[in-house]
């Protein structure tokens, strides 16, 4: 379902592979040219996220060609195969309502080789999960939200939490999360909308900041992910 966000129309597609998510793409380019209507629109391996917005006359965002257009792109993610998010029921391997998720990125360069890291604890401690992800070359604060957002997906569809208590060493991330700061950079605005719409299917998501020494599991996912992805060693990001 289409969400109505600040920034336009909004939606994630999901593919079963990159193959899949690139044909889907390459066919709504056709339409998009064909219309002149060119949307916001990004591509993370199997995953497509848009937002459609126009200016209307009387200040709206959001115009009923935008509703037509993102018609004509679920009618494409039909025949391109998008997942059924139903069946993300089947794939979680046990039913933990509350967790803590500790979450960390990292970027070589700032822009440069980046990667997200996190960790996921039942509320005792004990560690239910841990991942890294390497994301090619991005900036720092792109990797924080990709493992924010990372984190959440597992939490929900490998454990089925409702509650989660998020923790976080990047003040920025945490303190737009809250609300407390604007999302000034355009760049992290589609990260931003899509972890908004995932903390929809939760019952609650909390956010804290803690410093980097109390968040050291997620900082050494992303840096055992960033050592096997350069092979010349280079200096840890914090």
């Amino acid at each position: 379902m289409w969400q109505e966000t600040k920034h336009g129309l909004y939606k994630q597609f999901v593919f079963s592979d990159f193959h899949h998510a690139w044909a889907f793409m390459e066919q709504v380019s056709v339409i998009i040219n064909q219309l002149e209507q060119y949307p916001r629109w990004q591509n993370e391996w199997n995953v497509v996220d848009f937002w459609l917005s126009s200016e209307a006359e009387d200040g709206r965002i959001i115009t009923e060609r935008d509703r037509s257009l993102a018609h004509d792109i679920d009618a494409l993610a039909d025949r391109h195969g998008q997942d059924d998010e139903s069946n993300d029921v089947d794939k979680k391997t046990t039913n933990i309502t509350e967790v803590q998720l500790y979450a960390d990125g990292g970027s070589r360069g700032n822009p440069g080789p980046s990667a997200s890291g996190f960790v996921i604890l039942d509320m005792s401690g004990k560690v239910l999960y841990q991942e890294g992800v390497y994301l090619g070359i991005t900036t720092n604060n792109q990797a924080e939200y990709q493992a924010l957002k990372l984190g959440l997906d597992r939490a929900l569809h490998k454990f089925g939490a409702r509650d989660v208590r998020v923790y976080m060493d990047s003040l920025l991330v945490i303190n737009q999360m809250k609300n407390i700061f604007k999302v000034r950079n355009r760049d992290l605005w589609p990260v931003h909308d899509a972890v908004q719409q995932m903390l929809t299917q939760f019952e609650k998501v909390s956010f804290d900041h803690v410093p980097r020494e109390l968040n050291k599991l997620a900082d050494s996912e992303v840096n055992k992910c960033l050592d096997k992805q350069q092979a010349s060693p280079v200096q840890h990001v914090d």
